[in-house]
This record gives structure tokens, C-alpha cells and sequence, in this order.
């Protein structure tokens, strides 16, 4: 039987309605599932500690539930990519402020300026470390994100045959001696979990981010 997609993820547009109403829980946490560790990892990458990385996201969240309600999936005039990072990329210049003592805040991220053109006016050069890895960040987080939902749906056994001689890069013959299995159910293992990697990400990719 094939998979149905539509019935594993939510449609980007789906979600985004749905975020519009603050007390859906279920949707936040979604939200929270797949983006926290792409904006993490974003900010880490700009120059951050662990813990004012933690507050970006915890801040970025916070703009995006402001800022939301007035959002519109357009991604012929704004990408949801390129609007999360210039939201990501205001609290990561917040952080280089702070840790400066710069005085007052940006102020948070409204939807779209007055001409209707996404928001992105920041000239703060600490900042502009996120701009050169925000792409690397948000393909590596479409790949584990992918990789993470097809772990629930193959067998404990493939996944683990799959990570370790994948993910982990040991040989065919370590990975069966290691797990105690033939070296054709790791070749097999490895084609029927990449391939469904490969399918998620191509989802993701096209419905999703």
C-alpha cells in the first residue's frame, strides 16, 4: 500500500493556520518539534553560548506567537523560511547586544512592513554570521527532521541497522558483527530506510518548510 504523505505531516499552510489560534497546543508543539533545533543550531553557528542560544529560541518563539496572526503564506513574496529567519536572526542580534550591554532591544519582529515586503532591516554585524549558515542550518535540520519520522515508522531493528552503519559510518562488517545480523539485512536495511529518508525529505521540502 502506498504512503499517504498528507496523512504523516501537515501541510505547512495547515500548520500556520493553525498556529493562529495560541491555545492549540498540539500545533506549538509541532511548531516547536522541528523548528527549536534549526534556530539552536543557527544561533550556535552566529557565535552564541548554549545558554543565549536556549534564549533565542525561547524568544524567537515568543515573536513568531506576536507576529503570527498577522502572517500570510505567500511564498511568491515571502518565503515561511525567510520569515522565521529574520525573526531568528533579530533575537540572535538581541543576544550580541545584551552580552555588549548596547541598551534597548530590537523591538519585536512585526509581519511585513508597511509596503508589504518581509522584514529584514537589521545592520547589526554580529548578526550577519546567521545569514552564511541559516541555509546549511535549515537543510541539515530538513534531514534530521525527515530521518526522525521515518524512525517511527520502520522497525526498531532497521532503524538501529540503518544509524549505526549510516548515521554512525561504521562498515558492513562491523555494523552484522556488531548487531549480530548478515551483511545482506544491512545492505537491506540501509536501501529501504534511505530510500524513505530521501522520499520524506523531497515532502518536506516541496509541502512543508
Amino acid at each position: 500500500m502506498p504512503v499517504d504523505w498528507n496523512q504523516l505531516i501537515p501541510t505547512r499552510r495547515s500548520l500556520l493556520s493553525r498556529l493562529k489560534h495560541w491555545d492549540d497546543q498540539k500545533s506549538w508543539q509541532d511548531f516547536y518539534d522541528i523548528y527549536a533545533r534549526l534556530i539552536y543550531g543557527a544561533a550556535i553557528k552566529a557565535g552564541l553560548e548554549e545558554v543565549e542560544a536556549e534564549d533565542v529560541v525561547q524568544d524567537t518563539v515568543i515573536a513568531v506567537v506576536k507576529a503570527i496572526e498577522g502572517f500570510e503564506y505567500q511564498p511568491e513574496k515571502c518565503a515561511f523560511k525567510t520569515w522565521l529567519h529574520a525573526i531568528t536572526r533579530r533575537q540572535v542580534a538581541n543576544q550580541f547586544r545584551k552580552r555588549q550591554g548596547r541598551g534597548r532591544l530590537l523591538e519585536p519582529l512585526p509581519p511585513r512592513d508597511a509596503e508589504g515586503e518581509p522584514v529584514n532591516d537589521i545592520s547589526d554585524p554580529a548578526s550577519m554570521a546567521l545569514d552564511e549558515t541559516w541555509e546549511r542550518e535549515w537543510e541539515r535540520n530538513l534531514l534530521e527532521a525527515a530521518t526522525e519520522r521515518v524512525k517511527r515508522r520502520v522497525s526498531p531493528a532497521q532503524f538501529q541497522i540503518f544509524e549505526y552503519h549510516v548515521l554512525q559510518d561504521h562498515g558492513v562488517v562491523e555494523t552484522a558483527r556488531a548487531l549480530g545480523v548478515g551483511a545482506t539485512k544491512v545492505y537491506l536495511a540501509k536501501h529501504r530506510v534511505s530510500v524513505q529518508v530521501r522520499n520524506e525529505v523531497a515532502y518536506l521540502r516541496t509541502r512543508y518548510v
